[in-house]
């Protein structure tokens, strides 16, 4: 018996040693999150005026993805999205400022049954917390309206990725720039005459203003995310680390934050694991935000089942394995309570765009992004301007109508017209591919119970801010 009684013991031990070598293989993982941050106007995507040094280094050391996305170019809903690996409806944040279902279970529960430890530093706005039980580290500011941003510092970080060497972690650091108000940054870097403007965006000179202050936010952040990395390798935890960076959805200005059209719902995505990632390359394989956590378990060594998330690991683009992931992309947009209802849903291949207004015949109103309510303090009064230029200057009426009046249906071929200026849907020659392209919206549309026109109400929103979110989920995905 006592033979008996050693022999379980040593076999514990040795079973105990195994998990927790296991557990010392598995790759770390730190998510850097940008703020409001138009993938287009960084350098790796074509910007033609931000500097990134930071971020270009990582991007030569890693896995550039040219065509990533997320479901709704809000904060709250696309970060709820990266964290359950669930589109907006399923996991009930379909909103911005609203809550996700009580059910819902994130990073924190399916890393942690791994030995993860799942921390969050900076920008939250997720809930509610039982869905999302990060564990809070400190150094970098959660509120991404104040004016100034607090000082961060990195010792709350260090001492979350050096704490125990035989547990990996997850961390995410959710930085607030550059999510208005403009103020961080050194803004003489950005002459004002010598921008280079986006098409989408009016040349007013309170917009140049403001585009330049915007740029140095990037440009801040940029400084923060090489701190970040230096402190992991100063940590020497590179070596075993996934890092992500992504810049979440666009920017505050017109046709990007609050969008479907391809500058809100298209983000920056850059993978570095050494010795797994290859260096300096890029990939054009379609890639969502719910695919992300699919992707770590599956790089933990325990792949999601396949209806507890609505993305699917791309750990073969990761390896250089695969250069393809998905067929379609989706994205969706409730306006309240951002503004009055105005449903949009859209899908992309990674060619071509399809872009349905559910409700063609109003305005399209952005309270914050307009000013309105008092509120002009978060924000920069550009606005203004383009409203008035617009009786002078057609090219600033037509960017006005664009925003604020739009068709039924927009067809645009992004990869030719990066920022969705030509709406192709009337063309006949385009009638397969919109066809194709909204069948597979509705058919979307349907697995996820998305209702349509009445999701976007103050019930539907009250109710998912209660927990009693009104629309059934699906089954499945």
């Amino acid at each position: 018996m006592q033979f008996v009684l050693q022999t379980v013991a040593v076999a514990a031990v040795l079973i105990s040693g195994m998990e927790r070598g296991e557990a010392a293989d598995r790759p770390n993982v730190l998510i850097i999150m940008a703020d409001d941050c138009t993938f287009s106007d960084l350098p790796l995507y074509g910007g033609q005026n931000a500097k990134t040094p930071n971020i270009d280094k990582l991007a030569s050391e890693g896995l550039t993805f040219n065509k990533a996305y997320l479901s709704s170019a809000m904060c709250q809903p696309c970060r709820a999205e990266l964290f359950s690996g669930q589109y907006p409806m399923r996991n009930g944040c379909a909103w911005n400022h609203s809550a996700s279902r009580p059910v819902t279970t994130s990073m924190p529960q399916h890393l942690g049954k791994l030995g993860y430890r799942v921390g969050i530093a900076g920008k939250v706005h997720v809930r509610p917390e039982s869905a999302f039980p990060f564990e809070k580290v400190g150094g970098f500011d959660p509120n991404c309206v104040r004016n100034p941003t607090q000082e961060h510092d990195l010792t709350g970080m260090q001492e979350f990725v050096t704490r125990d060497s035989d547990s990996p972690f997850c961390l995410v650091v959710a930085l607030v720039e550059p999510h208005v108000p403009w103020v961080m940054g050194d803004v003489s870097q950005y002459p004002q005459n010598k921008l280079k403007l986006p098409p989408h965006i009016a040349d007013t000179l309170r917009t140049r203003q403001d585009f330049a202050s915007y740029l140095a936010e990037i440009t801040y952040m940029d400084g923060q995310v090489g701190e970040i990395l230096d402190t992991l390798d100063a940590a020497g935890r590179t070596k075993d680390t996934l890092v992500l960076f992504t810049s979440e959805q666009g920017s505050q200005f017109p046709g990007c934050k609050w969008t479907n059209w391809d500058t809100g719902l298209h983000t920056a995505l850059i993978a570095r694991l050494p010795g797994v990632t290859a260096a300096g390359k890029r990939t054009d394989a379609l890639v969502q935000y719910a695919d992300v956590l699919p992707t770590l378990l599956e790089l933990a060594g325990a792949p999601s089942k396949s209806n507890e998330h609505d993305g699917s690991s791309f750990l073969p683009v990761l390896r250089g394995e695969k250069d393809s992931h998905r067929e379609f992309v989706y994205g969706m947009h409730n306006n309240i309570p951002e503004g009055p209802a105005y449903p949009i849903r859209t899908i992309t291949d990674g060619t071509w765009r399809y872009i349905r207004n559910l409700t063609p015949d109003e305005l399209y109103i952005e309270k914050h992004l307009m000013g309105l309510q008092g509120r002009a303090a978060l924000n920069n009064p550009y606005w203004a301007t383009w409203v008035w230029d617009s009786q002078a200057n057609p090219k600033t009426y037509d960017l006005v109508k664009r925003y604020m009046h739009r068709p039924s249906e927009q067809l645009y071929r992004t990869v030719d017209d990066p920022f969705e200026m030509a709406n192709l849907a009337g063309d006949k020659e385009h009638t397969s591919v919109r066809d194709r392209l909204a069948q597979e919206l509705d058919r979307w549309m349907v697995s996820q119970g998305d209702p349509g026109i009445p999701q976007d109400t103050q019930e539907s929103i009250d109710a998912a801010r209660r927990g009693q979110h009104r629309f059934f989920p699906p089954a499945t995905p």
